[in-house]
């Protein structure tokens, strides 16, 4: 993989800094792809101070002619989707086809947000008074600080910069430690877009910010930044809302998921398997959406089982380089995580689990990469490991008898992000609906992905936020409610008072 060659087509140049700077190596064959510059809390404070004076200026260009920037930036990501695609591959591990698929969710939120430029607004209420009319208005927040995980290490970026920029405010990203390049590739990215776009917008509107906690932490505890939007850990998501919250900003936390699907006796078995496999293996299980848990109803659990083992037997030769067209599984992001896993199939076994799969495949040309086999664990109860979120493609398939059993399974984790059922019987749909305590619930489809339109988030230690579609432009800006009198004699006073 010749990394600076690729980095070229962004017109990225990455220096030479010889054990200086922050190492980021490629979970494909864990080699060393490049050393990038880290920020120091100083520069981060720089940067904030620099995003201010953008957004005292951003916020007074209309709205239609923001969105004109990211109509650009969707043209760029087009022109660059390939390369981009290649990119995210090389330093997450997800493979090509899912890496070209995080761009276009990209380009999709670009689109979205261009429209929305164009509708963002209030609303017109009747007074109680005569002569007087009530307006809502929304108004640009400020500096938005997003800190992104290592698994979609730029959609995520974009689902928030694209509404945050058209609402107004100026961005600054703090991506993974573990995924630098693709953030500071996206970044040349969006500067192409924003040379064509004129000098109407300030040159620090979008800014990248290298580094670990420490310079996660600047931006978590800076009055200057008005809202925090971070992705990660519930561990991690608890401590930012924490600090954030001292200083009485505004936190945007997208956190764990242990995601269930339920099948029920009438479910379509042939939709619903491939459904279950990919939500399961896809960027190796290190989805926040993955389907982790599997709760089978007990006349179809053997049946089903058995054709999932076949699915994932299938799946073993499929295992390797994403870069590779005919792989579907790739790596782990590192040796951590592969411990994680084992970890974690360990105390699946002392609970009484019966593991299938979840060996290192040994591969001859990357023998640094964690290569795994997808795992599935038989249990007959919802052991402490299962409520647990483990980041890698692990899958317990539980039995139950009734719907309401499965629903108070379902629910009975600490994460509340997305669900699914698979059924034919429209009064099963509708009860799963109505108790699923999660953000997303899904029906004859599986948990993994959202189409950019709807609110993508979830509930209890996943943290209560929502990106993307719907009404979540609202959480980048400031809602005001305003009252004018348009009479020519003294209005009576609220509640009727006569103060005279």
């Amino acid at each position: 993989m010749n990394i600076q060659a690729l980095l070229r087509k962004f017109g990225m140049q990455m220096p030479r800094l010889k054990g200086a700077g922050l190492p980021v190596f490629s979970p494909v064959d864990g080699l060393l792809l490049a050393e990038v510059p880290a920020d120091s809390p100083r520069s981060v404070s720089q940067k904030i101070a620099w995003a201010q004076e953008a957004f005292v200026r951003w916020r007074e260009v209309p709205a239609p002619r923001r969105g004109e920037l990211i109509r650009l930036f969707a043209e760029e990501l087009r022109a660059h989707k390939e390369e981009l695609g290649r990119l995210v591959t090389i330093e997450s591990g997800k493979i090509l086809e899912e890496g070209k698929g995080e761009v276009q969710e990209m380009i999709d939120i670009c689109d979205y947000a261009v429209g929305l430029s164009r509708t963002v607004g209030g609303h017109t209420f009747p007074s109680e008074r005569p002569r007087h009319i009530m307006h809502e208005n929304w108004y640009p927040l400020g500096v938005v600080a997003i800190i992104s995980a290592f698994n979609f290490p730029a959609a995520v970026w974009s689902w928030n910069a694209a509404l945050a920029l058209v609402c107004g405010n100026a961005v600054i990203w703090k991506p993974s430690e573990k995924t630098p390049l693709t953030a500071l590739a996206c970044q040349a990215v969006f500067e192409k877009a924003l040379r064509r776009f004129g000098k109407s917008a300030p040159p620090s509107l979008s800014q990248i910010a290298v580094g670990g906690p420490d310079v996660g932490g600047v931006l978590v505890n800076d009055p200057r930044v008005a809202l925090v939007s971070a992705t990660g850990s519930s561990r991690m998501g608890k401590a930012v809302g924490e600090q954030v919250a001292r200083r009485f900003g505004r936190s945007l936390l997208e956190l764990g998921g242990n995601n269930a699907i339920i099948v029920t006796p009438s479910a379509d078995l042939e939709i619903a398997l491939p459904s279950i496999v990919f939500g399961a293996v896809g960027t190796a299980g290190q989805r926040c959406t993955s389907t982790r848990r599997l709760l089978v109803h007990e006349s179809i659990i053997e049946s089903l089982t058995t054709r999932l083992k076949s699915a994932y037997q299938a799946l073993n030769t499929r295992i390797g380089n994403p870069l590779d067209r005919n792989t579907l599984v790739g790596p782990l992001i590192d040796r951590q995580a592969y411990q994680n896993m084992q970890s974690a199939l360990d105390a699946a076994r002392d609970a009484g689990g019966m593991v299938s799969g979840g060996s290192r495949v040994e591969h001859p040309r990357y023998p640094r990469a964690y290569f795994v086999q997808p795992a599935i664990v038989e249990i007959g109860h919802q052991a402490d490991i299962v409520c647990r979120e483990t980041f890698a493609p692990i899958l317990y398939v539980i039995p139950y008898r009734d719907l309401m059993e499965a629903m108070t399974l379902h629910n009975a984790v600490p994460q509340g992000l997305s669900s699914a059922i698979f059924t034919s019987d429209l009064r099963e749909a509708e009860l799963f609906r109505q108790y699923s305590d999660c953000g997303i619930a899904n029906v004859n489809i599986g948990t993994s992905g959202a189409e950019i339109g709807g609110a993508f988030g979830g509930e209890k230690e996943t943290g209560g936020g929502r990106e993307s579609g719907s009404d979540s432009w609202k959480y980048y800006m400031r809602r005001q409610t305003s009252t004018t009198y348009f009479g020519m004699e003294v209005p009576v006073l609220a509640q009727g008072i006569r103060f005279e």
